[in-house]
């Protein structure tokens, strides 16, 4: 029973990213970032566990690069698609640029499962951290409305995060 606990967690943050997902389509990116910090919460959790229980499998390393892939590549993808499709943009493709976060998050964690040098540390800027900053920007927006709906400083930001992946 307990070599179960850890993918449990995992998909339970498959399950938060997956309502964050919903909540950042529907615009409400403030319950967004709650669903991103209870998923953060089993990511943490599942690796813990799984070392505290002394139950690592390859599927549990599978599964949870997978539910890091929605929770923490997708869902700050749909939020910056958000962000920016509320900028002044002038394209109604520019949006979709937003998904680059998506790709260079899912490579970032490919990478991450092949490369022995990270065990211990990371080599750049993981995903939960990218995506936790990409979820505060609505926060930042109230105050600071004229930078965060600059379209230039959004796809700059998308840029920015993607390289640090």
């Amino acid at each position: 029973m307990k070599r179960h606990i850890p993918n449990a967690l995992t998909c339970a943050n498959l399950l938060s990213g997956c309502i964050g997902i919903v909540f950042a389509f529907k615009g409400d990116l403030t319950i967004t970032a709650y669903a991103v910090l209870v998923s953060g919460i089993f990511d943490f959790l599942d690796g813990f566990s799984a070392r505290l229980l002394k139950v690592k499998s390859e599927i549990g390393k599978e599964l949870d690069s997978l539910a890091d892939v929605v929770s923490f590549g997708f869902l700050p993808g749909v939020v910056m698609f958000q962000l920016i499709s509320q900028s002044n943009f002038t394209s109604p493709y520019l949006p979709y640029t937003a998904f680059l976060i998506t790709i260079f998050s899912a490579l970032r964690l490919a990478k991450f499962n092949l490369d022995t040098r990270q065990t211990e540390d990371f080599i750049g800027l993981n995903t939960p951290m990218n995506t936790l900053f990409i979820v505060s920007l609505p926060f930042i927006q109230r105050d600071y409305p004229e930078i965060i709906n600059s379209t230039i400083f959004l796809i700059g930001i998308t840029i920015l995060t993607c390289w640090l992946l």
